[in-house]
């Protein structure tokens, strides 16, 4: 069956609401279409998905070992007309399904930074990055110093090499990147800059500053704040220091300051609770004592002297009347 139905729609057959429910409500056909593919490992309705008209997948889950987040998709076609039809069963990884990474040729696994010591990585026979050492390399300089110095190298670089290296540092470490957008000056007028020979030696150079690209091959149009030409920033403030604003602070009170405060203001809400009920307790007491003080007995026994006090003053007023006028 021809699930596009181009030759139907040219022939004025519209996709209506009766088509889609149908479509929508053809979950048992569905399930009995993969439970016979699959014969076992068919789980949960997990619902529709109208991708085109005339069709509907449904989705189920796959309760298979292994197949995490996979589920069964089955496509029904529908026609005016028609009976549903199963169009297509598959199993199909969902967005949490674990899948097999993509596949790299064993040749291409091993990426840069990967070489360790000790470690053994011959080129290619072919390697379009190499060519014979007797064939001229395409820069003028560099073939003039192989001759004098008698460098002797059985292979060199190709102009094919010396494109991939550019376009690796230029990558890393070219204009575009991040750091020389950020930058103020640019490579080409540092005074750290060590500079090549060749043709290469037109666009890269090599940074000899510890703080920055130390060792490594730069655009000339990188850039970094450390530049020789960046000047250590003025001082623009005031000579006398700015009073200190205490407005302008925020206090922030941390929970275990509210903890203590609310504990100590219980603490003394106790305690005075507990004084206001000694005082009250007491209250009878000073009442009856000061009842006690005022009785008539009371009154004259304060009054009356005791008898050692009276015969103190009775002699004390005799010494007085013997004794002769100066």
């Amino acid at each position: 069956m021809n699930t596009e139905v181009g030759t139907d729609q040219e022939a004025g057959v519209v996709f209506d609401d009766a088509l889609r429910e149908r479509l929508a409500s053809g979950a048992d056909v569905a399930l009995a279409a993969v439970d016979e593919f699959a014969g076992h490992g068919v789980g949960e309705h997990l619902g529709t998905v109208v991708e085109a008209d005339f069709t509907t997948t449904h989705r189920f889950a796959a309760d298979l070992p292994g197949y995490r987040g996979w589920y069964w998709a089955c496509v029904l076609a529908l026609v005016p007309g028609g009976e549903l039809t199963v169009d297509e069963i598959a199993l199909l990884p969902g967005d949490e399904a674990l899948v097999a990474p993509e596949w790299v040729p064993w040749d291409q696994r091993v990426r840069a930074g990967d070489l360790g010591a000790g470690d053994l990585l011959p080129p290619d026979d072919d390697d379009p990055r190499l060519v014979p050492g007797h064939t001229l390399t395409g820069d003028d300089r560099l073939d003039e110093l192989t001759g004098p110095i008698g460098l002797g190298r059985e292979q060199h670089l190709s102009p094919e090499g010396r494109a991939m290296a550019a376009e690796r540092w230029m990558a890393e470490r070219g204009p575009d990147s991040e750091v020389a957008r950020a930058a103020k000056n640019q490579c080409f007028s540092c005074g750290f800059l060590l500079p090549m020979d060749g043709l290469l030696s037109r666009v890269f150079g090599v940074c000899a500053n510890e703080f920055s690209a130390d060792g490594q091959v730069v655009h000339m149009q990188y850039g970094c704040g450390a530049h020789s030409a960046v000047e250590r920033p003025k001082d623009t403030g005031p000579a006398t220091p700015e009073a200190f604003d205490d407005a302008a602070v925020d206090v922030i009170v941390l929970p275990q300051q509210l903890r203590a405060a609310a504990k100590a203001r219980e603490e003394a809400e106790a305690a005075e609770k507990s004084e206001a009920e000694a005082a009250e307790a007491a209250k009878p007491e000073q009442a009856e004592a000061a009842a006690t003080a005022s009785t008539p007995e009371t009154a004259d026994a304060e009054a009356a002297p005791e008898p050692a006090q009276a015969e103190a003053e009775s002699a004390a007023d005799s010494e007085s009347d013997a004794t002769p006028d100066a």
